[in-house]
């Protein structure tokens, strides 16, 4: 083939190459401006759904005087976030009671909740004595913090990642706490977050003071390589699924 038909057809090629680049780069972006266009028309449509679904739940409450249990709320919530709630329902009141049990109301100091949730320990850690007073509940949720403030007005309520306790909490304790009681799914947290949530626990308690942790599991959250005092509860047949309680203290 002669030089200049080459060329020529070198340049064709090239031209065909480019004009197919431009059609498939219009045809992505076009592509990702529907899929957008739709995902905004999905989420709203969602938004609108769950807006009216909490309207219905309001008259629902409203028209019959009753209030919406906290099973629902709390597995309204676990469908929206499950990793962040860790669990189903609230714990029950064996769970609730063992937790609390291991909180000295004599030990002067404020007690620390982390995941509070709709507060079936922080009723717990009142019937064991603690004043509302002194309890610092830490919760993510905007929905449970509502609901805390309304039921425990005498409680600190803060909204917050507990993963960053430290920076919560360092200026708002008016002296070392007494317990830290906590609900965090840690099985869901890699070992190096977990270690810092209970060093930074450990830095805002008093010497001795106790971590308490409840699990589903049978092996405690916090690896036994670690040189941190620890003791467990019997399992709790009676919670919804079995649990066990880790206590953790440092040395």
């Amino acid at each position: 083939m002669p030089l200049q038909a080459l060329e020529n057809l070198e340049k064709k090629i090239e031209r065909q190459i480019r004009l197919f680049e431009i059609k498939r780069d219009a045809l992505g972006r076009r592509i990702e401006i529907e899929l957008e266009t739709h995902r905004r028309r999905l989420g709203q449509k969602l938004e609108n759904q769950k807006k009216k679904f909490e309207t219905q739940i309001r008259r629902f409450e409203e028209r019959n005087r009753v209030r919406i249990d906290d099973e629902f709320r709390f597995f309204r919530s676990w469908m929206e976030k499950p990793l962040a709630i860790g669990a189903v329902t609230p714990s029950g009141k064996a769970l609730a009671r063992t937790m609390a049990s291991y909180v000295d109301p004599a030990v002067s100091g404020p007690v620390i909740e982390l995941g509070p949730g709709t507060g079936p320990v922080t009723e717990a850690l009142v019937a064991q004595g603690i004043a509302p007073a002194r309890l610092i509940l830490v919760e993510f949720n905007p929905v449970f913090c509502r609901l805390l403030r309304e039921r425990y007005p005498a409680a600190t309520v803060v909204q917050g990642d507990a993963y960053g306790l430290k920076r919560l909490l360092d200026y708002t304790l008016p002296k070392p706490a007494a317990a830290v009681v906590s609900g965090l799914p840690l099985f869901t947290k890699p070992t190096r977050l977990r270690m810092r949530l209970l060093n930074e626990a450990f830095g805002l308690m008093a010497p001795r003071a106790p971590f308490i942790q409840f699990t589903y599991a049978a092996l405690s959250p916090i690896p036994r390589a670690y040189r941190i005092a620890s003791e467990a509860s019997e399992r709790i047949w009676a919670n919804i699924p079995p649990a066990r309680v880790w206590v953790y203290r440092r040395y």
